[in-house]
């Protein structure tokens, strides 16, 4: 029995509930439909949820992808504590894709007037599955753990460039405020959320100033997982003592017909926790990041290159 203790992503109906037992489930890829079948079996020895008793049920995802596209249910299963589910859960997917995939199986209990409480999970990396393995297995269910910045898992890496100019440092009055220029280079191996590729773009914000005006895009490239931009971008009325109060953030879009989903990101800050005094969501960068925007604090006028892999757990910023 083996399984993943943390998990990329969270839910608001997480309750204090004891994460015991194990869950029994196979994995088949389907070469002719090219689909990927999870064979859930059965669970044993849950614990109780509420005053004895537990209406138990699975769910499924592909991450990166925690939409409704890739969540997979089972029926709940009413008063029992060994539910029997014997559903096979489904997915259009190239097997190639699941090289990328980390399967997601978690066991809730079903409350038709309050929250639905969590109760276990198992994550497998698809890309180290040995796929000859057809037959049922079992797993024991595992708690969530919350993730560091610098243990989440990344969907592709962002090359780019940053010089900060100082006021007068160019020539006397030039630039009138300290600049900050910025050079989106590329994106290579990002990880699409649906499909086997993305029509993709980045978007800056140097926060704390997450207004719409200081937001800042690079042209859409589609159909591509390495999209080539040489965008650059320029904000200008800072002073190096801004810097350390702000962080310079990146995510990475893939654009949708009528919608767009988010392939990951990146923050670059000195990781303080706090901006102006304040304690901030955002000032979460990970040891790579914050060494990249220390060099623009310590190299001003120079270019400070970084390719930085992407995240995919960034702290809402509120």
């Amino acid at each position: 029995m083996s399984g993943s203790t943390v998990s990329v992503f969270s839910d608001s109906d997480i309750g204090n509930v004891e994460v015991r037992g194990c869950i029994q489930f196979s994995l088949q890829y389907d070469s002719i439909k090219r689909e990927l079948h999870v064979q859930v079996i059965q669970c044993r020895d849950l614990a109780e949820a509420k005053k004895q008793r537990s209406d138990p049920y699975v769910k499924t995802y592909l991450l990166p992808d925690k939409s409704n596209h890739s969540k997979r249910k089972t029926v709940v299963k009413k008063r029992t504590l060994d539910p029997i589910f014997n559903e096979t859960l489904k997915y259009k997917i190239e097997k190639a894709e699941l090289q990328s995939r980390v399967l997601n199986v978690s066991v809730w209990h079903h409350d038709a007037l309050g929250r639905n409480l969590f109760m276990g999970e198992v994550e497998l990396a698809l890309n180290a599955w040995d796929w000859t393995t057809t037959g049922p297995q079992w797993f024991n269910l595992q708690p969530r753990t919350p993730l560091s910045p610098d243990a989440a898992p990344n969907c592709g890496k962002i090359s780019l460039a940053i010089k900060f100019i100082p006021a007068g440092s160019e020539e006397p009055g030039l630039p009138p405020t300290g600049e900050l220029h910025i050079w989106v280079k590329e994106v290579q191996n990002v990880t699409p959320r649906r499909g086997n590729t993305a029509d993709s773009f980045v978007q800056c914000y140097i926060l704390p100033d997450d207004s719409k005006a200081g937001r800042q895009k690079t042209r859409i490239v589609k159909k591509s997982l390495s999209p080539t931009f040489n965008h650059t971008m320029v904000y200008d009325g800072f002073q190096a003592k801004d810097l350390a109060e702000a962080c310079a953030e990146f995510t990475v879009w893939d654009r949708e017909k009528f919608s767009k989903q988010q392939l990951g990101g990146i923050r670059l800050s000195l990781g303080t926790g706090n901006s102006y005094g304040l304690p901030v969501p955002w000032m979460d960068s990970t040891e790579e990041e914050r060494h990249v925007w220390e060099m623009v604090f310590k190299k001003p006028r120079e270019w400070v290159e970084g390719k930085l892999p992407l995240r995919t757990n960034l702290t809402p910023r509120t």
